[in-house]
């Protein structure tokens, strides 16, 4: 078993997360019980992170003010929490003037900030995945389309928030949903459409962490994206997870492994396009075996929440080894348990919804020693606390199994005094379904 190295030694570090999320949140408190952590800087941080860590009025897109701002407080390591200063080189910037990340070069972020080279990369590396074609214009891709089985699955070739991914259940839904991206539904990350066979089967969340050379698995997870219960209505950013996801067995983790992350980790090297951070790999599970649905180039939001609730191991060393290329002398432990994060989010999301609304006894809530309630769209106003976005809390809890999670993690919300919030009521169905079955 490899030995932690970090662990014989004593080193008070000066860490700035960047980044406004739930996943950051968790992130923070991860660090925060770090024994290795003299102290953390939010840039912007939300309600809850700003609790812990000390607020830096930085736009997150002036890479020459983060910067300067690391020199003068000597800031030993950025932690990168979104995916669009990933893909726009903040890592590169930083790390030009001497400034340690945990992140991915903005060469490498491409993966996630485009569709279609992450597609030919993995044609190019052998990675199972779905039939694909990209498209720079409606006409041609509706004749595509015409010649496919549906349903079909139509994505904006650049970064959407995660909603730019439209499965159309007809031709003339595929036809619509073209239509819609190449007008700019998505902005400017729609001028280019990437349609895909729509794959059956079983979708998890994959993480690793990579040094460019070596791949350490970090955990599966899985997600629900539509907003309504039953997984209906529109895709959102995620309305709750839970980890470990029953359906990646022993045998699944280790293909997902041989076959998804480490060939695309060897592959992006031997490009000469090493890969460094954490790699979220979208699977499906196809008749037992998995395929990759996509790459995301951070950690997932609310996948973060749930997989930093299960992690055993301090976060701060195996941040350090990604960055020093030390993953092979690092080893990761997680609970024995469950986790659940169920995702409270302001009325009318993911269309438009009100903001400014108050929360109230968010500490009875969180009362119970197995609870945590990440904040992600929040901030304080005197001692008010104020929902500012659309997904606004993750409560999350863990518990010796799922069942338990989820009934732990649903009295804490009953506990939160919010009308204009809302939450789905079946977070963690499928393995709840698979405890019954057993």
């Amino acid at each position: 078993m490899p030995v932690n190295i970090w662990k014989m030694k004593v080193i008070q570090m000066k860490i700035l997360v960047v980044g406004a999320g739930g996943r950051e949140h968790a992130l923070v408190c991860a660090l925060d019980k770090s024994d290795m952590v003299e102290q953390i800087y939010s840039l912007p941080g939300n309600g809850g992170i700003n609790k812990i860590a000390t607020f830096v009025d930085i736009s997150v897109k002036d890479f020459y003010k983060i910067s300067n701002f690391c020199k003068e407080n000597l800031i030993d390591l950025v932690v990168i929490g979104p995916e669009e200063p990933l893909v726009e080189g903040i890592v590169d910037y930083l790390e030009d003037e001497g400034i340690k990340c945990f992140g991915p070069s903005a060469a490498a972020a491409k993966i996630e900030g485009s569709k279609e080279y992450m597609k030919q990369l993995a044609k190019k590396y052998n990675i199972p995945s779905a039939e694909f074609e990209s498209f720079t214009d409606a006409e041609s891709a509706k004749e595509y389309v015409k010649s496919k089985k549906i349903p079909i699955v139509i994505k904006t070739d650049g970064l959407a928030a995660g909603k730019g991914v439209i499965i159309a259940q007809s031709l003339s839904e595929a036809n619509s949903a073209i239509d819609e991206m190449f007008a700019g539904r998505f902005g400017s990350a729609g001028q280019k459409i990437v349609i895909e066979e729509f794959m059956t089967g079983e979708e998890v969340s994959f993480f690793a962490i990579s040094d460019g050379e070596n791949a350490i698995a970090f955990g599966s997870v899985q997600d629900h994206k539509a907003v309504g219960e039953g997984d209906t209505g529109p895709n959102t950013g995620g309305m709750g997870t839970y980890s470990p996801a029953p359906v990646v067995t022993d045998k699944i983790h280790e293909e997902i492994m041989d076959s998804i992350i480490n060939p695309l980790i060897y592959g992006m090297n031997n490009d000469g396009i090493p890969y460094k951070g954490v790699l979220f790999a979208g699977v499906m599970i196809v008749d037992g075996k998995p395929k990759l649905l996509e790459y995301n180039v951070r950690f997932g939001d609310p996948e973060c929440q749930v997989l930093m609730t299960r992690l055993k191991s301090d976060i701060t060393p195996i941040l350090l080894a990604s960055c020093d290329k030390k993953l092979d002398e690092c080893e990761i432990e997680f609970h024995n348990k469950s986790v659940i994060c169920v995702v409270m989010a302001a009325n009318g999301y993911p269309a438009n919804y009100e903001k400014g609304t108050e929360i109230r006894n968010l500490e009875e809530a969180e009362s119970n020693d197995n609870v945590l309630i990440y904040h992600a769209g929040t901030k304080f106003d005197d001692s008010k606390l104020l929902a500012t976005g659309g997904r606004v809390l993750g409560v999350t809890a863990i518990e010796d199994n799922i069942i338990n999670a989820q009934k732990r993690a649903y009295e804490a919300i009953d506990k939160i005094d919010w009308n204009e919030g809302f939450c789905r009521r079946d977070i963690g169905w499928r393995a709840i379904e698979r405890c019954n079955e057993s």
